[in-house]
């Protein structure tokens, strides 16, 4: 796949570039949804002997546009997005950087600019797409705005149960914990990747060593508590139970500023210090809590051990 990042105003020529079939959205998550509008871009795209392509940006919209706004927590940030969209056999992904600049351009410019000058032949989006200063471009306008130099494909919602699949649903059960619900909706588990760095070394003086990491990206995390978790090290995977929190028998939940993120890797004894992991989230155990002594963390740390190898053995996927 070939990544084409640009940036306001872009000075690709569209002769550069072969004829394409491109899905517009921004994508977070890669989820359902958007896998359905990707996917319909591809088969579109085997049909009529053109190549695909994927356009998103960064940052997030309500970066540049929010007034509050001026930090976002994403399901897939960039990298990752990157990542999944490849892996869908995608030719073409354009990252358009979201400035102001780019946010006034009225929706015909857009049009102008982004789709027919980069050669696009045919559009693939959802139906609720916009585009164009204050998304005062829609699906019904884009036949109008093409000029008659590109055709359209618009992809319904698509709903589980009552709900419409969505990145603002998906960022709701993340942050609420209901990571069980996320494979319904993703496709797959919800991950995130780190790297392990020092802790405190506690967890090996108690018997339950624990990888400490630090997330490389802006990632949505889980509330504060204790998960079933998978971890993959070295391209290998293995089960674990997560701790999200302040380890607050030890110390002070207002020391910290950020809570921790520690994985007990069960059957496992393998030094990973510096090491780039992935941590894929299953299920919520419990809230962490604060005991009144060691031996009642130990005891509790067992069960939440053998909670997680309970679960495992009924989801062995």
């Amino acid at each position: 796949m070939q990544v084409i990042t640009l940036h306001h105003p872009h000075h690709l020529n569209k002769q550069e570039l072969p004829s394409l079939v491109m899905a517009l959205g921004f994508f977070d998550g890669v989820h359902l949804g958007h896998r359905k509008v990707i996917g319909e871009a591809q088969a579109y795209a085997k049909s009529y002997g053109l190549k695909s392509a994927v356009m998103t940006f960064d940052p997030h919209p309500s970066v540049v546009l929010g007034k509050e706004t001026k930090h976002v927590h994403y399901i897939t940030p960039i990298n990752d997005k990157i990542k999944l969209i490849e892996e869908m056999g995608i030719h073409y992904l354009f990252i358009i950087h979201f400035s102001q600049q780019f946010a006034n351009l009225l929706p015909q410019q857009f049009i102008d600019q982004y789709i027919i000058g980069l050669n696009v032949k045919h559009v693939v989006s959802g139906f609720d797409y916009t585009y164009g200063r204050m998304g005062k471009g829609t699906t019904e306008t884009m036949p109008f705005h093409s000029r008659d130099k590109f055709t359209q494909s618009i992809v319904p919602k698509l709903t589980r149960g009552d709900a419409k699949i969505s990145s603002t649903l998906i960022r709701s059960y993340i942050r609420e914990g209901k990571l069980a619900e996320l494979p319904k909706l993703l496709g797959r588990y919800y991950t995130v990747t780190g790297t392990v760095v020092n802790g405190d070394k506690r967890g090996r003086k108690l018997g339950f060593p624990t990888a400490n990491i630090r997330l490389n990206n802006d990632y949505i995390i889980p509330p504060i508590g204790v998960y079933a978790v998978r971890i993959f090290v070295d391209g290998s995977r293995y089960e674990g139970v997560c701790n999200v929190g302040y380890t607050p028998t030890f110390k002070d939940q207002s020391a910290d500023k950020q809570p921790t993120i520690e994985v007990h890797i069960l059957n496992f004894n393998k030094e990973i210090y510096l090491k780039t992991v992935k941590i894929e989230w299953h299920t919520y155990i419990r809230k962490e809590q604060k005991f009144s002594d060691v031996q009642q963390l130990i005891k509790q740390i067992d069960r939440d051990k053998q909670t997680a190898i309970d679960y495992f053995e009924k989801n062995s996927c």
